[in-house]
């Protein structure tokens, strides 16, 4: 069985075919020059980074990190699961902070995207129906590491310009007092979320767009010739953009509390009527998926890979994207917020993932491509031609069971998760650009990161994603690189947050009610909790 960078590599080819594959050709025809070989060779070097940065490494550190702390905080995942859910549905906010569910909903909006959609089925359709086990199991462990970097986040937030922020560079910087570590995590952040990865979401959408209405009239742009419809798309989506990006991190969270809500649990109800039209298929289901998880019919390597890299990107478990939200959240307890956040990577991957997963297995609307260089199929229901890594799969299992009407809701869908997603990754890119502001004596104006954010949306939306992903997957990877060996290295050095767990825990016990010193604690440069103990012995 071939090395599991090379299955990567494999994927993106097919997932994301590169300029490599589609100007050679053409060269060939045209004899063009040398900028098409240096183009070419660009290609080539982000595909060979990508896979360096996405190696085995950095799925074995996700998996580790995870039972780490799942065993260090005595599973707080499974134990706590009641208080997470009471947790949810605090309303309390302020001027500066917002409350624990719209801070989940703001957390939800970058974890719910279209990974939940094409991601499952790039890991049924190289990893095989096992790979869903394996997306479980890396969100059952990752929970707990979900929950150690939201505490920190929470713990080592600041409150600058009437609003909280925080995240893993504050805390870096605050707890480490490696000012640089947070350097490199806030530019490689708004590196990724910024810059590269908006383009790609906004793409999903432009499609999402044209599949519910149709190209319309094509018109020339300097971008290439583009549907009528799409631009009325692109224009409405600006609009809508503009409308809550300009309005800050409060009304972010306001436009998130009531759109992710509607938009998982529709589509999970949708799934729900799929699996109960084909109920009797269901026992087999998850028989197919745990046998399938230990045995070689897809390969033992590639289920797992598949499996924990799609659960990894999708969850997001470790990223450091989720301390963004839980630092803006108005709470009573760092370790609350914790606990939210750890919550909500059970909705993405345990219910929305798996709707998805159930929805295309029970309807037998997959193919399994082997890793051999021949790329047979080891299982094929659909044809050779079908798109692993898009929608189709789901696309084609909903219309198996409504017809005409089930690509028109994957568009819908896909237009929902992945605009939601834009705006949570606006929110992440405008939070470290303040953060790296405070460094520089002429910082780089927000308004800028908003217009950015718009063009890389233009752009995106009417043109081809081409290696902009690959670009996006390096700048999220050493994202993840980064924040997980930093909290690990933390837990290390001061332990704050298992002393946060326990400090919460032995409050909850007591019966309340619930405050935080962070001083008593023995936990330094925590300054907004120390200031909030202070003011409360007054």
């Amino acid at each position: 069985m071939p090395p599991f960078s090379t299955m990567v590599r494999g994927w993106r080819r097919h997932c994301f075919p590169s300029r490599l594959s589609l100007t050679l050709p053409c060269r060939q025809r045209t004899g063009q020059d040398s900028h098409i070989r240096e183009e070419v060779q660009v290609e080539v070097f982000i595909n060979e980074l990508n896979g360096i940065i996405w190696s085995k490494g950095l799925i074995y550190l996700c998996l580790g990190a995870g039972l780490f702390y799942s065993i260090q905080t005595r599973f707080v995942q499974v134990r706590q699961v009641r208080e997470m859910l009471r947790l949810l549905f605090k309303r309390k906010d302020t001027d500066s902070g917002i409350s624990s569910f719209q801070a989940l909903a703001v957390s939800l909006s970058g974890r719910v995207g279209v990974g939940n959609i094409a991601g499952v089925a790039a890991a049924i359709g190289f990893g095989g129906p096992g790979a869903v086990f394996w997306m479980w199991v890396v969100a059952f462990l990752g929970a707990s590491t979900g929950y150690a970097e939201s505490t920190l986040g929470q713990l080592y937030k600041v409150e600058e310009d009437g609003q909280y922020r925080g995240g893993s560079a504050y805390f870096f910087e605050r707890c480490l007092g490696w000012r640089w570590l947070g350097i490199a995590f806030a530019i490689s952040s708004v590196i990724a979320c910024g810059i590269f990865l908006p383009g790609v979401q906004a793409n999903a959408v432009g499609n999402a767009v044209t599949q519910v209405f149709g190209n319309g009239n094509m018109v020339d742009t300097v971008l290439g010739q583009v549907g009528t419809h799409k631009l009325i798309g692109l224009g409405a989506i600006l609009a809508l953009l503009a409308v809550i990006i300009f309005g800050g991190i409060k009304r972010i969270a306001q436009f998130t509390e009531y759109v992710v809500p509607f938009m998982a649990f529709g589509y999970i109800l949708l799934a729900l009527v799929v699996v109960g039209i084909n109920i009797e298929k269901l026992p087999g289901v998850f028989s197919l998926i745990f046998s399938d998880a230990f045995t070689a019919q897809a390969g033992f390597g590639a289920a797992i890979g598949w499996g924990v890299k799609r659960g990894v990107y999708s969850n997001e478990a470790g990223q450091g994207t989720g301390t963004h939200a839980a630092a803006a959240a108005e709470t009573e307890h760092p370790a609350q917020q914790g606990l939210v956040q750890a919550f909500s990577i059970y909705v993405d991957t345990l219910l929305v993932c798996t709707a998805t997963a159930l929805m295309i297995l029970i309807t037998n609307q997959y193919n399994v491509q082997g890793t051999l260089p021949d790329g047979q199929f080891i299982v094929q229901n659909l044809p050779a031609s079908t798109e692993i890594g898009s929608a189709a799969f789901t696309q084609m299992a909903l219309q198996s069971a409504f017809g005409g009407f089930g690509p028109m809701f994957v568009g819908v869908a896909l237009f929902f998760f992945a605009f939601t997603t834009i705006i949570a990754y606006y929110y992440i890119a405008e939070t470290n650009i303040a953060y790296l502001n405070r460094f520089f004596k002429r910082g780089v104006p927000l308004v800028m990161v908003k217009l950015v954010i718009m063009a890389m949306v233009t752009y995106g939306t009417i043109n081809s994603a081409g290696y902009i992903w690959n670009l996006g997957d390096i700048g999220v990877g050493i994202m993840a690189w980064i924040n997980i060996i930093g909290i690990l290295i933390i837990f290390f050095m001061a332990k704050p947050t298992m002393l946060c767990l326990r400090d919460y825990e032995a409050q909850l016990k007591a019966g309340g009610p619930i405050t935080f010193d962070p001083i008593k604690l023995g936990i330094k440069n925590a300054s907004f909790w120390e200031k909030r103990a202070a003011a409360a012995k007054k």
